[in-house]
């Protein structure tokens, strides 16, 4: 049987209980936080990160790509995350400040999508958080020129263990490049598996300074 029969033929039952309007909380970061922690109530394990979240940016162009971030702030502002700003996406949201966001917790049967428009952090913010990651993620961040061409592992380990006797007993430096952005949401999407493929999804839309929740058919 090839790859495309398999994938063809698997068919996953969704069974869990639904998600009525009535139930969402009016404020759709109430909701997400709602479920980011039953998210991480119900995890199968420390190796399944509830705040991983795939996003999607755009260029000036239109060329589209998307990979997965973590979300690292999340209040009435907005959803944050870190990055480097010469990166890919980083060089895309120069462009295009609008960008999507995908939550998918297969073990609740649960999506979330945000999308909104970007904008980076105050650098203050960018130093609390970088100064609050692990050392060798702070020396690994000012070793990579993000997104750009590399030899090899060799130069990357090479410029690391460089930096590593350079910055030893001292204060690890926030690159200039790196930092947070935030995603200021204009739309929400929850979406919770039900039998049949006839899905719950319920959306959040602005309506001047308040929210107005929807019901989508799947």
């Amino acid at each position: 049987m090839s790859v495309a029969e398999s994938l063809e033929d698997f068919r996953r039952h969704y069974l869990r209980d639904g998600l009525r309007k009535a139930d969402c909380d009016p404020c759709p970061t109430n909701q997400l936080k709602r479920w980011v922690q039953e998210a991480l109530d119900a995890s199968p394990g420390e190796w399944f990160e509830v705040n991983a979240m795939t996003l999607s940016t755009a260029s000036a162009a239109g060329q589209v790509s998307s990979r997965v971030v973590l979300l690292k702030r999340l209040d009435e502002r907005g959803l944050v995350f870190f990055t480097n700003y010469a990166s890919e996406k980083g060089r895309q949201l120069a462009e295009n400040p609008r960008a999507s966001l995908a939550f998918y917790w297969p073990h609740l049967e649960r999506q979330v999508r945000v999308a909104g428009e970007v904008t980076r952090v105050s650098a203050e913010v960018s130093d609390e958080y970088f100064q609050s990651r692990p050392r060798g993620s702070q020396l690994g961040a000012l070793a990579s020129e993000q997104s750009e061409v590399v030899a090899g592992r060799e130069v990357l380990e090479k410029q690391l263990g460089e930096l590593e006797q350079q910055y030893d007993g001292q204060q690890v430096p926030r690159p200039t490049e790196w930092g947070g952005y935030l995603l200021a949401p204009a739309e929400f999407e929850f979406w919770q598996g039900r039998p049949d493929r006839l899905h719950d999804r319920i959306r959040y839309r602005r309506a001047s300074s308040d929210w107005m929740i929807e019901r989508l058919s799947p």
